[in-house]
């Protein structure tokens, strides 16, 4: 986020809109496809023409992202897990709280980075880290005891 200038917002910022409303006009299929994909086809999902859109607006919201802010990987790890614990499975729901949620912490640990250390400035980058590589360790450690 150092040395990011409203010039590169104002470039990149139509490629997030457009990436957005792409994931949520397409957040309906992305729940039915979270169901199973034999699920999915039997409900008339065109599978693969939906994954072939997904990886797509994937690739142009992280590279968008990534080019903006650099690389804070872990909020894109927390922030839709919390989400989908506190609000539930419905991608409708999931991708416009995702952005609410992510916003909020990126301001919270923004904050937190400005105080922390005050006059000084701890790098936001630094303090997600720090929290996120614990969460992180608590969801695969989660995921594997809960396979048989």
């Amino acid at each position: 986020m150092i040395g990011t200038t409203w010039g590169q917002v104002q470039a990149i910022a139509p490629f997030i809109i457009v990436g957005i409303g792409i994931s949520v006009l397409l957040s309906r299929q992305v729940t039915i496809l979270s169901l199973n994909e034999d699920v999915a086809v039997g409900l008339g999902l065109r599978t693969v023409y939906v994954k072939i859109i997904l990886y797509i607006v994937i690739a142009l919201l992280a590279g968008a992202s990534v080019a903006l802010v650099g690389n804070m990987a872990f909020i894109g790890l927390m922030i839709p897990h919390i989400v989908r614990a506190m609000f539930g499975i419905d991608y409708r729901t999931i991708i416009p709280m995702s952005a609410i949620w992510g916003a909020v912490f990126m301001l919270l640990a923004d904050t937190l980075g400005r105080t922390m250390n005050a006059p000084y400035e701890t790098p936001v980058v630094a303090i997600i880290a720090t929290i996120g590589l614990p969460f992180f360790l608590f969801i695969v450690r989660r995921g594997v005891k809960l396979q048989p």
